[in-house]
């Protein structure tokens, strides 16, 4: 009925746009009339003859109905000018829509178009199939309808504003067929002096640039990712080949150290077999600690949870490391809380941070100092402190340090050795824990780094990292890019087999 009375004003009126204020003023008279349509002839026909009654009734009943509504249309029109300004300018202001960017759309309560305009409408028209005579819904890509439907919904419903994105096409005719462009709708509702919805204005603009930026960011973020997981994927392979020689070189040096097939002939010898082995040890945990590193990355670094006495882990890392602090002239101690039982976390992981934590306590802190361990059990969560009166570290250098690979370089620490992964390390142990991580520092003075993990393993497998933000990423993998590494593997260990064989 709406459509059947916005197409007779257009083509009646002299301006080519029906507004929604008529359409609605027709649709009540015509609803007005229907009782009167069915009750004149019947009334007529108890005086005359039906065969007259019938047709006369019928036909003064649709005079008055049209009397009627050319005469609301005229009082309506003699108001003022007729528009759809009129509509979204009751202030008066009677700001024109060639002022306004984009494109500006007018649709009524079923969302047709009543009226077009605005700044740069000229190029939005070509991907209108008939603009003011087809439903805005018919306009847009079939996948974006349900979008867009539910946005128009939304605003009959009760909703001021909404916001879609959708695209449009040309019509299938022309040598740019097939085109499409990205729009973004920002839609705001109508309403009359009663409240009810009148109507929606929406206001076009060409996204069309933004959608190919957002794409290209997608594609780079998926080459960072690729390049992530091949980066990965190089250090376990490098790591894997570089233990197989490792493990000869340190399993010869201890032979040699030993002197099981003849003793060495002077202490020059053995003191570069010494040096070998040092190194190669020293070179085994660089490869360890890659390979964890990578996994951790992966996602692929799988913790196995049990119960066991933290006091033994510390007792065992303070015994390990006592010499090393003894030789370099320090004190290491450690101090355990009351009522401090089993923990249950991964006991190699948690060895493994306190091994490296105290290391680097002993590298960093000078003949005379002190590294203390303390361990207490507090609402449940486990926590560490490894403190020192090393060196320190400046406040503007804490922000860089548990990257991989990263140390912080200046005139006084140059001389220390490492690679930089021990402290990434942690962090990522830590984190896979559900703990979290801090560490304050003074130059000159020491440092102290804490760590709180959950008592009873609940933390495990949660996906936030708390801390300074500045912690290593653990991306989720897809199944399907550790499937194909996987599969890559197996096939470098087929060739190699093969190569064997031939």
């Amino acid at each position: 009925m709406d459509r059947a009375a916005h197409g007779c004003l257009v083509r009646m009126g002299d301006t080519p746009e029906a507004r929604t204020a008529e359409i609605a003023i027709l649709r009540s008279l015509f609803l007005a009339f229907l009782a009167p349509l069915i009750a004149a002839p019947l009334a007529l026909s108890m005086i005359i003859s039906p065969a007259v009654a019938l047709p006369l009734g019928v036909s003064v009943v649709v005079a008055v109905l049209l009397i009627s509504s050319v005469s609301a249309l005229a009082v309506l029109r003699l108001r003022g000018p007729v528009g759809a300004n009129d509509a979204i300018d009751p202030a008066g202001v009677g700001l024109p829509l060639e002022v306004c960017p984009g494109m500006v759309l007018f649709l009524d309560q079923n969302g047709i178009p009543q009226s077009a305009g605005g700044r740069d409408a000229a190029l939005y028209i070509p991907y209108l199939r008939e603009p003011l005579e087809r439903a805005f819904a018919e306009q847009v890509h079939v996948t974006d309808r349900i979008a867009f439907a539910s946005a128009f919904d939304r605003l009959r419903q009760g909703d001021d504003a909404a916001a879609v994105e959708v695209r449009l096409g040309r019509p299938a005719s022309g040598s740019d067929a097939g085109r499409f462009m990205n729009v973004r709708l920002d839609l705001s509702a109508r309403r009359d002096a009663y409240g009810q919805f009148a109507g929606v204005v929406g206001v076009m603009r060409d996204i069309t640039a933004d959608v190919a930026a957002r794409a290209e960011i997608a594609r780079m973020a998926g080459e960072v990712d690729q390049a992530n997981d091949a980066k990965s994927r190089f250090l376990a392979a490098v790591s894997h080949e570089m233990r197989t020689p490792l493990n000869a070189i340190l399993g010869f040096s201890d032979i040699l150290i030993g002197e099981y097939f003849g003793r060495l002939e002077n202490d020059r010898q053995r003191e570069y077999v010494h040096l070998i082995r040092q190194s190669g040890g020293h070179l085994l945990s660089v490869v360890n600690a890659m390979l964890d590193m990578s996994k951790i990355e992966a996602g692929r670094y799988e913790l196995m949870l049990e119960p066991f006495p933290i006091a033994e882990a510390v007792s065992e890392c303070e015994s390990m490391l006592g010499l090393q602090a003894r030789e370099k002239g320090l004190t290491l101690t450690s101090r355990l809380g009351r009522g401090l039982g089993e923990v249950t976390a991964d006991q190699r992981a948690i060895r493994q941070i306190l091994i490296n934590l105290v290391g680097n306590a002993i590298k960093f802190t000078e003949a005379g100092g002190a590294v203390t361990v303390d361990a207490t059990i507090e609402g449940g969560d486990l926590k560490l402190s490894i403190s020192d009166t090393g060196i320190g570290i400046a406040p503007d250098k804490i922000k860089l340090l548990g990257q991989p690979f990263v140390q912080i370089q200046n005139d006084y620490n140059r001389r220390y050795e490492g690679s930089g992964l021990g402290l990434s390390l942690v962090k990522g142990l830590v984190a896979l824990h559900g703990g979290r991580f801090a560490m304050t520092s003074r130059v000159g003075e020491g440092t102290v780094v804490s760590l709180t993990v959950p008592a009873d393993g609940s933390g495990t497998g949660r996906e936030d990292i708390a801390g300074d933000g500045k912690m290593i990423e653990f991306p989720p993998r897809l199944k399907a890019t550790v499937e194909r590494a996987e599969g890559q593997k197996e096939e470098r260990l087929d060739d190699d087999a093969k190569a064997k064989i031939a």
